[in-house]
C-alpha cells in the first residue's frame, strides 16, 4: 500500500480507538451517574437516556468501521471455500464491491436526511441541540466503513488476504473442540 495511505490509515485507526474508548467511557459515566441520581438522590437528568442512546449510535458506527479493519465481523465463506484461491479472490472483490455500493447508497441517503433535518431545524427531544448535529455520525460512519472496505479490497487485490478475513466462528469452534478432544 502507498505510504501516505498507511499514514492515513494509522491516523484514522488511532482516532477510532480513542473515540471508541471515549464513547464507552462517556456512556458508562452518564448511565452510572443516573443510577446513583435516581436510587440515591431520587432525581435524575431528563436528557441522560437520550444522550446515552446517541452515544451508543456513535459507538455502533465507529465500531462497525473498526471491526471491518480488524476483521471481526462474522463471516460465512463455506461457498467461497469450494473454489480455487484465484476464484475466491474474485468472489471476495465482488462481495466488497457490493459492500462499497451499499455504503455509498447509505452515505448518500444519510447525507440527504441530514440536509432535511438541518433545513427543518428540528432539535433533539430532551437536549437543546439540533438533531442533524447529533446524527452527523451517519455519513461519517458510512465514509469510514467505505474507507476500511477499500483497505481490505486493496489487500485482497494484492494477495495479502484471500477473503474478507472475517471471523469464522463455526471453524473456530470446531478447531477448539478438536483441540479439547486431543
Amino acid at each position: 500500500m502507498l505510504p501516505y495511505v498507511n499514514a492515513v490509515s494509522k491516523f484514522i485507526n488511532t482516532l477510532e480507538e480513542g473515540f471508541i474508548a471515549f464513547l464507552l467511557s462517556a456512556m458508562t459515566v452518564v448511565t452510572f451517574s443516573q443510577v446513583i441520581a435516581r436510587y440515591v438522590f431520587n432525581s435524575g437528568a431528563v436528557w441522560a437516556l437520550e444522550l446515552t442512546t446517541y452515544l451508543f449510535a456513535w459507538l455502533v458506527m465507529f465500531g462497525a468501521a473498526y471491526c471491518v479493519k480488524k476483521g471481526v465481523h462474522i463471516g460465512i465463506d463455506s461457498f467461497a471455500n469450494l473454489f480455487s484461491a484465484k476464484t475466491r479472490q474474485k468472489l471476495t472483490l465482488l462481495a466488497i464491491s457490493f459492500c462499497l455500493l451499499y455504503c455509498a447508497i447509505l452515505f448518500k441517503g444519510s447525507w440527504d436526511y441530514l440536509a432535511k433535518l438541518k433545513m427543518i431545524g428540528i432539535e433533539a427531544e430532551d437536549m437543546p441541540i439540533e438533531e442533524w448535529k447529533i446524527k452527523i455520525i451517519l455519513p461519517i460512519g458510512f465514509a469510514l466503513i467505505f474507507f476500511r472496505l477499500l483497505e481490505v479490497a486493496w489487500k485482497v487485490y494484492k494477495g495479502e488476504l484471500q477473503s474478507l478475513h472475517f471471523v469464522n466462528e463455526t471453524k473456530e469452534l470446531i478447531d477448539e473442540i478438536e483441540q479439547t478432544n486431543t
